[in-house]
């Protein structure tokens, strides 16, 4: 049996069937990576209760949650259990995820376990790749993760909580280059082998040209990141990607520092109808309010790079609430 791609036509009628997608790249404040987020002594479901409840005040009705194999690996019932309440909450708060299983950014050497403490001023300090370059250009190393792949569109894939998952988060990234290719290709024929109802996809960005032409012919939607266009320029990019006929999401956005504003970025996305995902919603420990490449030790910076509340709630900016209020309001 061949396990294609959506037509273009399935894409627009599960697109057109849903409200504009809007919301934010999420994890819970007190987690400073994917595994401290899910692992079974670190799970904080209320904190992650009382942020998407933030999140749905709003507007927002969907969220990017990332994965990690190394979950699957150690605990894959207490992973699968802890991702099923995590869906009851996002279901609670009328959030549906758009759920990622691997990425190639920032510390290449994932380990189960407790989890290192922030480095004081540095952006990312703790986040990590999934399954970490070195498995990446190692396909010997792959079947836990085709099963990892497989085991979780077993349980979820026909979900209708989930929205869609996005298999491979910046394929390419820390200077792995065209060696992601051959994984990123084996996780997409994974998961279309699994079946799942909901669609897939991998965002294209600055990266390698021949990972976004296989990323770009492989979804079933097109999706992409932006955090340094002007908004003329942004709309432009939104025109050429939308002229391949399928429906258009940007999966992460938002960084103050470099001009990608709310004010800037999501009336456009609205207009547009292109689906919106900014880059955090609560600062904590992965410490996104420093901007990439922040040197450490340096106080909380006067004009934030990502994320919109404070952990007691407080808006950094009310303006910018306001604005994103003012534009999920529905009429």
């Amino acid at each position: 049996m061949a396990f294609t791609r959506w037509s273009a036509e399935q894409a627009w009628d599960w697109y057109r069937g849903l409200p504009w997608l809007v919301g934010c790249n999420f994890i819970p404040s007190t987690a400073i990576n994917q595994l401290e987020m899910w692992q079974a002594e670190t799970f904080d479901p209320g904190t992650i209760d009382r942020e998407l409840r933030w999140a749905a005040g709003l507007g927002f009705n969907t969220a990017r949650v990332f994965l990690h194999d190394l979950l699957w690996q150690s605990d894959r019932q207490g992973f699968l259990s802890r991702l099923d309440r995590f869906l009851g909450l996002c279901q609670a708060h009328a959030v549906r995820p758009l759920m990622v299983f691997f990425d190639d950014c920032w510390n290449q050497d994932p380990r189960l376990g407790p989890q290192p403490e922030p480095r004081p001023g540095v952006h990312n300090s703790g986040w990590v790749q999934s399954p970490g370059s070195s498995v990446v250009t190692d396909p010997a190393a792959w079947p836990r993760l085709e099963e990892y792949v497989r085991g979780v569109l077993a349980a979820f894939g026909q979900d209708r909580r989930i929205l869609a998952w996005d298999l491979y988060n910046e394929p390419g990234n820390n200077r792995l280059g065209e060696a992601s290719l051959p994984l990123l290709q084996a996780v997409f024929a994974w998961a279309r082998a699994a079946s799942p109802k909901q669609p897939l996809t991998a965002g294209i960005w600055f990266g390698n040209p021949i990972l976004n032409e296989f990323t770009l012919a492989a979804s079933d939607f097109t999706s992409f990141h932006e955090y340094r266009a002007a908004p003329e320029a942004l709309l432009s990019r939104i025109n050429e990607l939308k002229a391949l006929g399928r429906p258009v999401v940007c999966t992460e956005y938002m960084a103050r520092q470099g001009g990608s504003l709310f004010n800037r970025y999501l009336p456009v996305f609205k207009d547009e109808a292109v689906g919106a995902y900014n880059w955090g919603l609560v600062a904590g420990k992965t410490q996104t309010i420093y901007p990439w490449g922040s040197p450490g030790g340096d106080p909380e910076p006067d004009l934030w790079f990502h994320d919109i509340f404070r952990a007691d709630g407080t808006p950094y900016s009310a303006d910018e609430v306001a604005l994103i209020r003012s534009l999920t309001r529905t009429k």
